[in-house]
C-alpha cells in the first residue's frame, strides 16, 4: 500500500513546517492548531440556502449549534453532526466546509453541535451534549423544516464515535428514533492493540498512536473505558440499531476498529457498508479541498445520507 501521491504532498509540506504532534501540546495549544490546519483545508465548500447559529438546551446548559438548510421546499431529512477533535479539539468552525458541503451535497438540513470538550469536561459530558442535541431535532422536526422520521447522526474520528454511541444511547432509551448512522473513520475502541494502531504508531500521519492516547488520557478515567458509550466497540449487544455507512482511512490508526466496528453491526444484523479509502490519512474527509480522495469520500457520504435519509 502506497500513500496517494495528493496526500504525500500535504504530508511533506506538514513535515517540513516542523509543528509540534498533538500529543506534546497542551489542549489550548492544539485547539489554536487544529483551527489553523483546518482553514488551510477550507476551499470552496458548496453554499446552502441558509445557515443559522443558535443556542439549545442541554444537561448543563445551553449548547451552541448551528442550522444549515438546503434550497427546496422540504420537509427535509436531517443530519446531526459531531465534530471530531479527540473530544479536545475541534469545533464548529473547524468544521464549517464538510457540514455546508453535506448539506447541500445531500440535500439534507446538517444540525453541526459545539459540545462540551474535554479535559474541561470529561466524559459523560460530550456524548450526554449529543443526545441531547439530537433529541431537540428530532423534538423540534417542524420547525426546522426536517422529517422526524427520516434523521441521521454522524460526525468524523470522535465525532464518529459519539454518532454510534448516541445511536446506542437512542436505542436504550426508547428514542429518538434514527434512520441512519455516518461513521467517519470513527474512534471505537481505546484498547490500542489493532495492527493499524501499531503500524501508524509513529508520527508523521497526522493522527498518531500517541496522539490517541493524550485525547484518551484528557477524555477518560480508566473505569469509563469498559462502558460502550465511551467506546461502542466493548457494548455486548449491538442488534436495533440504525443502518450505518464506515469509513475508513488506508493509513490511519483508527483504520482496524473502524471496520471491527462494522463488522461486528453486521454480525449483529445491522445493515452496514464498509469502504476503506487508500493511500490516505485520518481526517481525509476534511482535506477534499486539496484531495481528490477527499472530494470522492465527501460524495460518497452525500449518496449515503440521499439513500438513507432523502426524499
Amino acid at each position: 500500500m502506497q500513500l496517494d501521491p495528493q496526500m504525500k504532498a500535504i504530508l511533506d509540506q506538514a513535515a517540513a513546517a516542523g509543528g509540534k504532534p498533538f500529543h506534546a501540546m497542551t489542549p489550548a495549544e492544539a485547539r489554536t492548531a487544529i483551527e489553523t490546519m483546518f482553514a488551510a483545508f477550507r476551499g470552496n465548500p458548496k453554499e446552502p440556502a441558509k445557515t443559522e447559529d443558535r443556542r439549545i438546551p442541554g444537561p448543563a446548559g445551553d449548547i451552541p449549534v448551528r442550522v444549515y438548510t438546503p434550497a427546496g421546499t422540504g420537509p427535509f431529512g436531517a443530519l446531526v453532526f459531531f465534530h471530531g477533535g479527540g473530544w479536545v479539539i475541534g469545533n464548529i468552525e473547524t468544521h464549517d466546509p464538510l457540514c455546508r458541503d453535506l448539506t447541500a451535497g445531500a440535500g439534507c438540513v446538517t444540525v453541526s453541535i459545539d459540545y462540551r470538550l474535554a479535559p474541561e469536561h470529561r466524559f459523560p459530558a460530550a456524548p450526554e451534549d449529543c443526545y441531547a442535541a439530537t433529541k431537540w431535532v428530532a423534538d423540534n422536526a417542524r420547525a426546522l423544516n426536517a422529517d422526524a422520521n427520516r434523521i441521521a447522526v454522524g460526525g468524523d474520528s470522535a465525532g464518529g464515535n459519539l454518532a454510534a454511541v448516541v445511536s446506542q444511547m437512542a436505542r436504550d432509551r426508547g428514542g429518538p428514533k434514527i434512520a441512519f448512522q455516518l461513521l467517519i473513520y470513527p474512534a471505537t475502541d481505546c484498547a490500542d492493540e489493532t495492527p493499524s494502531q501499531r503500524e501508524f504508531s509513529k508520527d508523521g500521519y497526522i493522527v498518531s498512536r500517541a496522539d490517541m492516547e493524550w485525547v484518551y488520557g484528557h477524555y477518560l478515567s480508566a473505569k469509563d473505558k469498559t462502558n460502550p458509550y465511551a467506546c461502542p466497540g466493548v457494548a455486548k449487544n449491538l442488534a436495533g440499531l440504525p443502518p450505518a455507512y464506515v469509513l475508513t482511512a488506508g493509513f490511519d490508526p483508527l483504520r482496524d476498529e473502524g471496520e471491527a466496528y462494522g463488522e461486528a453491526l453486521r454480525k449483529a444484523g445491522v445493515k452496514v457498508k464498509v469502504k476503506r479509502y487508500d493511500g490516505v490519512c485520518h481526517g481525509f474527509i476534511s482535506m477534499a479541498a486539496l484531495l481528490d480522495v477527499g472530494k470522492q469520500g465527501v460524495a460518497d457520504c452525500c449518496a449515503e445520507l440521499r439513500s438513507a435519509i432523502g426524499k
